[in-house]
């Protein structure tokens, strides 16, 4: 299948300052758990998307309420963007009753169905199968719908991600496969885990299109998941994107770890340059879409809300003891034992 990036076109300006927005905002949303994390109310391991808002966000401007998004530990954008609850996001991280999965799941394990998010784990490739069928459901019932699956590098070295591929590609399913490509499965580089290929090329051997693209440029990924979200929609099965991002904080946390060794202080300087916040902010500003009155006045609306989601959270109840257990089995019995 062919791997080349489609011929670009950019997306309508009221569409260009929508993400504008929404790229702000999720990074408005991550500073702030960053700023907060440290006061040791927030309890769950919490992965960061600082660096990585880009494709959450040109994905999610293709796609409908009743699209379904599946997503994995690194989910924060990916909820946002979809359209979930933040003031529920926020009291979830703090354990609170209100969270989005009753305060039981914390950062790893946000949900919202009403928004079309239907989950994210912190099982490496756990959630690509679900999806997929999710998406053979879709299908079968010859709804108007369609999946987006969202993963790391890493996912795609394990057995799932192949077979759930292979099952997508036979039965040219409504689904679109995103890997966010940071370089790094925890502290390991992308190049001692895998032979000299690109990921988007394993589109090829399960029969789907194959794309790639600059994950930090946020027009790039608009264009690419147009052009997948039109192959879903039309019946013409699924897509791999693959897009180039990066991490700037630790792996699972709110600090920096230049100090550890495992990649060059360097690195991570050369890909802040590529902020997608600040790179699309400049773009908009030069073609006159966007002007620093309009920057302070969307800076001012983010940040009222962003403090409202945190005194939300902090002013809800902790779940109740006797919740403690609902929808939790006991070992070896399941929902209808």
């Amino acid at each position: 299948m062919d791997t080349t990036a489609p011929e670009s076109s950019a997306a309508p300006a009221a569409t260009r300052l929508a993400m504008y927005r929404e790229l702000l905002r999720i990074r408005l949303i991550e500073e702030e758990i960053v700023a907060r994390y440290r006061e040791q109310e927030m309890r769950c391991p919490t992965h960061i998307c600082i660096g990585q808002e880009a494709p959450p966000v040109g994905v999610s401007a293709h796609l409908q309420q009743s699209d379904a998004v599946f997503s994995a530990h690194r989910s924060h954008g990916h909820y946002i963007a979809k359209g979930g609850d933040v003031n529920a996001m926020i009291a979830e991280l703090y354990g609170r009753a209100t969270g989005c999965a009753a305060g039981k799941g914390g950062s790893q394990h946000l949900v919202d169905l009403d928004a079309g998010f239907m989950g994210s784990a912190p099982i490496l490739a756990s959630t690509i199968s679900v999806g997929v069928g999710m998406a053979w459901a879709m299908k079968r019932r010859k709804e108007d719908r369609l999946c987006v699956i969202y993963f790391g590098d890493g996912a795609t070295e394990e057995g799932a991600f192949h077979e759930a591929m292979n099952y997508a590609g036979v039965e040219k399913l409504p689904v679109i496969f995103v890997c966010e490509n940071n370089l790094y499965s925890v502290h390991t580089p992308l190049e001692v885990r895998q032979p000299p290929r690109a990921i988007h090329e394993l589109a090829s051997a399960h029969g789907m299109l194959g794309l790639h693209g600059d994950g930090n440029d946020v027009d790039e990924v608009w264009q690419l998941a147009k052009t997948a979200v039109e192959r879903a929609r039309a019946g013409s099965g699924p897509s791999l994107i693959e897009l180039d991002t990066y991490r700037l904080k630790e792996h699972v946390g709110p600090n920096e770890d230049g100090n550890l060794g495992y990649r060059d202080p360097k690195e991570i300087d050369a890909w802040a340059e590529k902020c997608p916040v600040a790179g699309f902010e400049a773009r908009l500003l030069e073609s006159g879409d966007l002007t620093d009155a309009m920057i302070a006045d969307v800076r001012g609306d983010i940040s009222a809300e962003v403090d409202a989601a945190f005194a939300f959270a902090k002013a809800s109840a902790f779940p109740a003891a006797e919740e403690l257990s609902t929808f939790i089995y006991p070992s070896g019995a399941g929902a209808g034992a």
